[in-house]
């Protein structure tokens, strides 16, 4: 029994944050300034999260964001929320990103955190990692941005993906195989 309640809790926060995009999509919808601002300041840093893990240059994730909200709010009057606006956004994003790519034909990572390391070492950590992540098909990389810069879960993978948890799990077990690999073979 403690098992599921504990179960009504979880999906009982996770309706909770459902039904307040439900009410600021309506705010939105009614014209009211505060449900937009409210909407933004919500999904905004999450959205250049996103776009930084797919640029190497501030300036573009911002680009990246700001066109994300921008396509989001001129197809705005034929959007229906189901309930994951979120996912949403991470779909126009992850589009737009694409076509990044196809610009700059390579992944680009923002700077490591300072860890007392020096400049050079974090500058070949960094280097390392994009050329790691650089080597992984689409399909992967997007799962591994996504868990461990993003911090999804598997679920919210999913239903950003429009795939199926399972589905989610293999790729993400066929990209640790695959930087596994690379890290095997870069230390030889």
């Amino acid at each position: 029994m403690r098992q599921f309640t504990g179960c009504l809790h979880e999906n009982r926060g996770k309706e909770d944050a459902m039904d307040k995009d439900f009410l600021l999509i309506r705010q939105m919808k009614k014209g009211e300034k505060k449900g937009f601002e409210a909407f933004i300041e919500k999904y905004y840093p999450k959205i250049l999260s996103y776009c930084t893990y797919h640029s190497q240059n501030p300036e573009d994730a911002k680009d990246l964001t700001q066109e994300t909200f921008a396509r989001f709010f001129q197809h705005f009057s034929q959007y229906r929320h189901m309930g994951k606006a979120g996912n949403y956004l991470y779909t126009i994003a992850g589009n737009l990103c694409r076509d990044y790519y196809g610009r700059k034909k390579e992944l680009l990572m923002p700077s490591l955190p300072d860890s007392g390391e020096d400049k050079r070492e974090r500058e070949y950590n960094k280097l390392f990692v994009e050329w790691m992540l650089g080597k992984l098909p689409e399909d992967l990389r997007e799962i591994v941005i996504f868990h461990y810069f993003l911090d999804l879960t598997y679920r919210e993978i999913a239903g950003v993906l429009k795939i199926g948890e399972p589905l989610v799990k293999y790729r993400m077990k066929r990209a640790k195989n695959l930087l596994k690999t690379m890290c095997e073979d870069s230390e030889k």
